[in-house]
């Protein structure tokens, strides 16, 4: 899937090292998969030209929609709709709490 060679290049960039072919191939490699050269070539290419820092922070800080306050007149179909949006928020936060805990 490719999802490894990413999840490489962020720890390198967390550890604060160049983020290279070589070592990308020994980060898969320690974990008992096999490299492929292609993927890495590639992983590592497209990475340098994105600010890992500054996607990972937008990533982290994306703001939730929170939700509307119910009206007097509301029927019970809002209140559905509410709790939706509420499990959805709560999702979403979920989601930044775990991204942050990774990625510091």
């Amino acid at each position: 899937m490719g999802l490894e060679y990413i999840h490489a290049a962020l720890l390198l960039h967390e550890a604060k090292k160049e983020i290279d072919e070589a070592s990308v191939s020994k980060i898969i490699e320690s974990v008992g998969l096999t490299a492929d050269k292609a993927m890495i070539k590639s992983t590592v290419e497209n990475l340098k030209e994105v600010n890992i820092e500054e996607v990972l922070s937008s990533a982290v800080a994306a703001p939730v929609a929170v939700a509307a306050a119910p009206t007097a007149s509301a029927g019970g179909e809002e209140k559905k709709e509410e709790k939706k949006e509420e499990d959805t928020e709560k999702k979403a936060e979920a989601a930044a709490t775990g991204l942050s805990s990774l990625f510091g």
